[in-house]
């Protein structure tokens, strides 16, 4: 299903609108899934460097999906394209194993030493331990992929909105399974909304439908609870 089969689904909707934010650190292949899933060519992609927008209209149903660039410098303006999002994709390089593997193992030791900290303070009152404990738990969270994607789900504007995770890039080799990115990622622990991760390769297309028939379900959802 591309962005044309998706918006099909709601033709009883005559003047609807829908929009989808597509977001990722830079490389993560978010432009390729875009031209993928409005079947043009993807032999030649560039880095965005602002952002790209594929606008699908039938039946008076119309789609905007926005692809903002991923680098360092213009994550902050990301806040700028929350404003009515429907769903949120979050595209991860499956590849790029320092941005998820590291933080599983930082993770796990910053638990094991919370949890003695916690233990030492709660026994002897002890402040500076808890405040200690403050700066662990703040630490743990500080790998790139988890610390966007977390500040992400915590802005007011992208509150209950349906996530789908595209662990792209499964084509290769040395690609981690979408279940050790979702362990890695924490993504157990979210509660306040919908969300499925999706394992994809945007060269290939495998996934991309299974990913786009989740937003489909959760779109329809959406409508019939309003």
């Amino acid at each position: 299903m591309g962005l044309l089969g998706l918006i099909r689904k709601f033709k009883n909707q005559p003047g609807k609108e829908f929009r989808i934010l597509l977001l990722g650190l830079d490389n993560a292949g978010k432009t390729t899934i875009l031209k993928n899933l409005a079947s043009e060519d993807i032999r030649h992609i560039t880095p965005t460097q602002g952002f790209n927008i594929k606008s699908v209209v039938s039946d008076d149903v119309k789609l905007n999906v926005w692809d903002i660039g991923g680098q360092r410098k213009i994550r902050p303006y990301w806040k700028n394209y929350f404003e009515n999002t429907d769903v949120l994709i979050y595209v991860i390089d499956s590849c790029d194993r320092k941005r998820f593997d590291e933080t599983g193992m930082v993770k796990k030791l910053m638990v094991l030493t919370a949890q003695n900290i916690r233990s030492a303070a709660v026994f002897s009152g002890d402040i500076g331990a808890l405040k200690l404990l403050l700066v662990i738990k703040n630490y743990a969270l500080k790998d790139r992929f988890e610390r966007e994607l977390f500040e992400l789900l915590d802005e007011e504007k992208l509150k209950n909105v349906p996530l789908l995770v595209y662990a792209n890039k499964q084509d290769l080799v040395t690609a981690a399974k979408a279940n050790e990115i979702a362990e890695g990622l924490q993504l157990l622990s979210i509660r306040d909304r919908s969300w499925q991760i999706q394992a994809c390769s945007a060269v290939t297309g495998e996934g991309i439908k299974d990913g786009m028939d989740w937003i489909s379900k959760n779109l329809r959802k959406q409508q019939k609870s309003k």
